[in-house]
């Protein structure tokens, strides 16, 4: 059974459609982030899920229970799943017990039942000792695990996430990255979290779909979406990669094909059905000096000392408006003309 299902899910503000037409399939117990830059419509998309905006169209399913399409529509409070805002929103008044315990209030859970699911919930996130303080007398950090610990509380069968994370210096993010995975594997629910940051979403799912302009444009594995990227767009945003424009030589056979770039031919990945024009996406992981006779020429337009190694931006001969970067232990004046071997490369089709 799904955790989450959406079909040709949409939602128009006026003539702009902040989300246009998504369809996902989140497995039960997965974990998933909805990673894009600003304004591609995921947290719009997280709260149509969550009950907070109403679609335009669409239909969404939560367990296989649907909560909205046509006729249908669920309020926030009855689709028993769980909410972790960027703000935490807790109330400063409550304790840290008192706050976790608020849903299960409002669900008219039993005193005793409720206390046993605040005090394990505070232990799963390592707050049993802080039960009676106030969110004023906790960090950043502690502050996040409460609003965690008042989601867990409620058993929900999907989490969301709101930007969890973004509050947190990068000390605390890494830290809270491990615990939400760990919490994951405990629960067994199933969490969708949003985030603009791709090292954040590498870290913490094991899906990711890529949104842009409203659109989903690839859902896979994080080592997927980096081997592999399904367009541009992904390939820029995932990794950084540098798109070069080449011509590819011939249709791939079992994932490889050949391109040509700068007057060399190169051995590539990828998925075109036919020759013609394309993008090598290029990485500087990939990519280091050589003084093979067969390396692409290139020039050395900056360099930059990083502590270890020396960061190269260079041009390809005649490749416009494209640079690319390597590492290399030896300096490179700006200007200097030099050999490019590419160890791996993913080509894309026009």
């Amino acid at each position: 059974m799904s955790g989450l299902e959406l079909d040709g899910v949409t939602k128009a503000f006026g003539a702009a459609r902040a989300v246009d037409g998504v369809g996902l399939a989140v497995a039960e117990g997965a974990f998933l982030a909805l990673l894009g830059p600003s304004g591609c419509g995921k947290t719009t998309l997280l709260r149509l899920v969550a009950g907070l905006e109403r679609p335009s169209a669409g239909r969404i399913a939560i367990a296989g229970r649907v909560v909205a399409d046509g006729g249908t529509f669920v309020e926030p409070e009855e689709r028993g799943l769980g909410m972790v805002f960027q703000s935490y929103a807790l109330w400063p008044h409550m304790s840290v017990a008192d706050n976790v315990a608020f849903g299960l209030k409002v669900r008219r859970l039993p005193a005793d039942k409720r206390r046993r699911r605040v005090a394990d919930a505070l232990a799963m996130v390592g707050l049993a000792d802080f039960a009676d303080r106030k969110p004023a007398q906790l960090s950043g950090g502690q502050r996040q695990r409460v609003a965690l610990a008042r989601c867990l509380a409620l058993e929900p069968p999907l989490i969301l996430l709101d930007e969890p994370l973004a509050n947190l210096d990068a000390h605390l993010r890494e830290t809270m990255q491990r615990e939400f995975r760990r919490l994951h594997r405990e629960t067994g629910a199933t969490f969708v979290t949003v985030t603009h940051d791709q090292a954040e979403a590498m870290a913490l799912a094991d899906t990711i779909a890529v949104m842009h302009e409203g659109r989903l444009q690839q859902v896979a594995a994080p080592q997927d979406l980096y081997a592999a990227p399904a367009t541009e767009m992904v390939a820029r945003f995932i990794g950084r990669g540098a798109l070069v424009p080449v011509a590819i030589l011939e249709p791939a056979r079992e994932g490889r094909l050949t391109v040509s770039l700068a007057g060399r031919t190169l051995a590539a990945r990828g998925a075109a059905t036919a020759p013609g024009p394309g993008r090598l996406v290029l990485r500087s992981e990939t990519l280091s000096l050589s003084e093979a006779l067969d390396a692409i020429p290139a020039r050395v337009v900056d360099a930059v000392y990083r502590g270890g190694a020396h960061t190269l931006d260079l041009a390809i001969d005649g490749v416009e408006d494209v640079l690319v970067q390597v590492h290399s232990r030896e300096a490179r004046a700006p200007g200097t003309r030099v050999g490019l071997a590419v160890e791996d490369a993913w080509a894309l089709a026009e």
